[in-house]
């Protein structure tokens, strides 16, 4: 999931920024950061909690 999360990710944030280069979209960041900053706080904790866990299990003799 980590590696699925990751390219998720930079492909949207590619699209985005293609449709601000192309003018399709008008988008103020820095308004968008202040005000929605908390988000990626909580999407960073779900990613966390849905990676598989690196536990040192050594299999029973």
């Amino acid at each position: 999931m980590r590696g699925n999360l990751g390219a998720m990710a930079l492909i949207v944030v590619g699209v985005l920024a293609l449709a601000i280069n192309l003018g399709l979209i008008e988008v103020d960041f820095a308004q968008l950061l202040r005000t929605w900053w908390p988000l990626l706080l909580i999407l960073l904790g779900i990613g966390m909690f849905l990676a598989p866990g690196t536990t040192d299990r050594r299999p029973r003799d």
